[in-house]
């Protein structure tokens, strides 16, 4: 029998995990430490994804893994032995906290002090980065657990020195501190460096936002529900599916009620005729683009002496004062009221020929009075979203109901993605969408190349990945994406799912075939490259750059008349 390779092991390991978590998420419950979590845990060890490092040996904690772990989720899941994941309920008028983690939109309650519930919005995709995620944590206390006691069965020093530690309170001295993160590194099986930079880390997001528990805290609670699951089986974890939620998966219930919000105030409005631009972007860098020159004029930083990048960078702290002025020039801000957690804005390019633009944003106002476009704005989908957002506006849009649909003339994807032949900062050009662990695999036109950008040589072009979660990549399936003839350059999430939405809507006719279609991406990491992976942290000031160049050539796109059938 032949010998799999490894990208191939790789690959049946990621559709086992999302055949599993489907047939669970179905089933309505499951135990992560019984059959078919141990079924899904094996599944995850195979895969070994990158970001979660050293989760496969035994000896080591994973601690750049647990942090990024910890801030997508919700504080106190580590002393949880039940969880739900259901739809939206009525949470309001209840008493359960609700709690945001801190670097995900994902809202869930604290029934008590040993159960949390998510609240499931945004699709499949949510449900599999939650699966992952608590997976891997407790794969992680399992070993943690197996530090508290030596071959004799006794408490190991370590542990008695956290749990000494904890007992002391939060103040305790230098000296103290440092004993107890050398105890608690040894525990971990980490050096004594590795356990301070994460505690440090940690203590600053915990102080700062209040979004998890300290290091200390979260060890110890991790190994105690271990070992209260191991003592009494009725405090064995076990993770719930709702039937509210198995009747929503696979509907588009949130994304129908997002897009008529959208098309809703599009009719009052009252402009049916003007040429409609979707931009997928974040909720700053477009307006920033357009008003932050006009709205800081008279104040510093002295625009005119900076350069168009650094001059977005120093204006960051400005957002609310860039934000008001936008709002009296053309600015229609669409806060999400359905649920599916993606802000909108709508922006009105006629109003720009009354204001400044920076030097560096070269746009035509007599190209902006010619066509009239408008612009919508889209917060960033996550996942399997994408499809579901996409294709119900552009259906609610387009569809021709009561005679005033509008006509989209382009759409322009932009984002965070992974890199795998450059870096961080650099920026990747889609040529087509290749879905990972399906068969689907999407050309793309792309109205953006190389000579739009002012650095050419740091951009790469060619197909896109579109990965099941940011926590089921394997090394060696990207590889092989990367070096045979796919010649992929980059990974990400929604990329393949907005072009399904998009090929549909093209078929069904609610969009013309020759709309404009853009995709670009800045690397946020490279999942191939140790020290730049996801969980090495997140880009800072190296976002700026990539992020505002994009925004830049896409309007500029856009408002000098790149359209459909232009």
């Amino acid at each position: 029998m032949q010998e799999l390779t490894k990208a191939q092991q790789g690959r049946i390991a990621i559709r086992a995990f999302k055949t599993i978590a489907n047939g669970l998420a179905l089933r309505g419950f499951y135990r992560p430490n019984g059959q078919s979590g141990k079924t899904l845990e094996r599944a995850l060890c195979m895969l070994s994804p990158e970001i979660y490092g050293s989760m496969n040996d035994l000896r080591r904690i994973e601690l750049e893994g647990l942090e990024y772990v910890l801030d997508r989720l919700p504080r106190g899941i580590e002393s949880c032995n039940r969880i739900v994941l259901t739809a939206q309920e009525e949470f309001e008028d209840t008493p359960f906290e609700p709690i945001q983690p801190l670097k995900r939109r994902r809202l869930s309650y604290q029934v008590s002090d040993r159960e949390i519930c998510f609240v499931i919005t945004r699709g499949l995709s949510e449900i599999y980065d939650i699966l992952t995620h608590i997976t891997f944590l407790n794969i992680e206390a399992k070993k943690i657990y197996g530090q508290m006691t030596d071959d004799r069965g006794q408490t190991t020093a370590e542990w008695q020195s956290m749990a000494a530690y904890l007992q002391n309170g939060d103040d305790p001295s230098e000296g103290q501190l440092d004993k107890a993160l050398w105890d608690l590194s040894i525990l971990l099986g980490r050096t004594y460096q590795e356990t301070r930079k994460t505690f440090h880390s940690l203590e600053t997001s915990r102080l700062e936002a209040n979004s998890n528990n300290g290091l200390f805290r979260i060890i110890y609670d991790l190994g105690k529900r271990v070992e209260a699951e191991n003592a009494d089986p009725d405090h064995a974890l076990r993770i719930y599916f709702t039937p509210a939620l198995q009747e929503l998966i696979g509907h588009h219930k949130y994304g129908e009620s997002w897009a008529r919000h959208i098309s809703d105030t599009l009719r009052e409005l009252d402009v049916p005729d003007r040429p409609l631009h979707i931009v997928c972007a974040n909720m700053h860098s477009v307006v920033n683009t357009l008003y932050a020159y006009a709205a800081l004029q008279d104040s510093p930083p002295e625009a005119d002496q900076l350069d168009l990048y650094e001059f977005f960078g120093e204006v960051r702290d400005r957002s609310e004062d860039v934000r008001e002025f936008a709002l009296n020039h053309g600015l229609i801000e669409l806060p999400d009221i359905s649920g599916a957690q993606i802000d909108c804005q709508i922006i009105d390019p006629l109003h720009l020929a009354a204001i400044p633009l920076h030097p560096g944003v070269h746009i035509n106002p007599m190209a902006i009075e010619a066509r009239q476009p408008l612009i919508l704005v889209m917060d960033y989908a996550f996942g399997t979203q994408a499809f579901e957002v996409m294709d119900e506006l552009l259906d609610v849009l387009c569809a021709g109901e009561d005679n005033r649909s509008m006509g989209v003339d382009s759409i322009s994807i932009m984002g965070k993605a992974g890199i795998l032949p450059g870096q961080k900062g650099d920026i990747m050009l889609a040529t087509a969408h290749v879905l990972e662990g399906s068969t689907d695999n999407y050309i793309v036109d792309n109205d953006l190349s190389p000579t739009d950008f002012d650095c050419p040589e740091t951009i790469y072009v060619g197909p896109m990945v579109t990965v099941l979660g940011t926590s089921l990549q394997n090394r060696d399936v990207l590889e092989r994406f990367q070096t045979t003839t796919w010649q992929a350059v980059g990974l990400e999430m929604e990329g393949g799912h907005y072009q399904r939405a998009i090929s549909a809507a093209v078929i069904r006719g609610h969009i013309p075939s020759d709309v404009k279609l853009r995709y670009a991406y800045y690397a946020s990491d490279n999942p191939l490259v140790s020290g730049q992976t996801l969980a090495s942290g997140g880009m800072g000031d190296e976002g700026i750059l990539p992020t505002y160049m994009i925004t830049k050539v896409i309007l500029e796109k856009i408002l000098n008349g790149s359209g459909a059938s232009q």
